[in-house]
């Protein structure tokens, strides 16, 4: 949906308007902010990260499953960018469907999960997505700047997820198991398209 719609469209603004040289901080800082926009595993997993904690965790812990997936993220994007690479690198496509697949899962499990499960499925889906980010990187760009924008963006949509989330819980206890359905089943078909 993300990759023919708005948001790419709205995120080359900034690099048109950055294409001449002595720019090249600001033309990294807003690829890197389009990445996690343009791509659906991206974007559902960080969504699914905010909502599981706003469904799961006390309302005083509730940013701390965000603030370890952009952790994890930033150290496996470093790591990335310089050759430390994932032994699966050719299979880490299908993991990050398969991460989708999992929060989806884990948020129709909801309070019912262990909260350190959690915790720890999403500093593994965060090293995943921080390796995409860091391997997609395209040349010529700051890696600081870039790796400034897809922070902010993953925080971003970590925060919709757990505003969404509080929003759900408030309608229905079903509601969010339903959105977790919906994730876990656009993780599994986007993991059946990749293998």
């Amino acid at each position: 949906l993300f990759r023919h719609g708005c948001a790419p469209l709205l995120t080359a603004a900034p690099l048109a308007a950055f294409a001449h040289p002595g720019h090249g901080d600001a033309l990294g800082f807003a690829a890197g902010f389009a990445h996690p926009f343009g791509g659906a595993d991206h974007l559902l997993a960080m969504l699914a990260v905010g909502l599981w904690s706003a469904a799961a965790l006390p309302a005083g812990r509730r940013l701390l499953a965000p603030a370890l997936f952009i952790g994890a993220m930033a150290v496996a994007a470093v790591l990335a960018q310089a050759g430390w690479v994932l032994p699966l690198r050719g299979a880490l496509e299908a993991l990050l469907a398969a991460s989708v697949l999992l929060l989806g899962a884990l948020l129709v499990g909801g309070a019912r999960v262990a909260p350190p499960l959690g915790l720890a499925l999403s500093v593994l889906a965060g090293a995943l997505h921080g390796s995409a980010h860091g391997l997609e990187m395209t040349g010529g760009l700051s890696f600081a700047a870039y790796a400034g924008g897809f922070v902010l963006a993953s925080a971003l949509l970590h925060a919709a997820g757990l505003g969404a989330g509080t929003v759900l819980a408030r309608l229905r206890a079903t509601a969010l198991q339903a959105t977790g359905w919906l994730l876990g089943l656009s993780g599994a078909a986007m993991l059946a398209a990749r293998l």
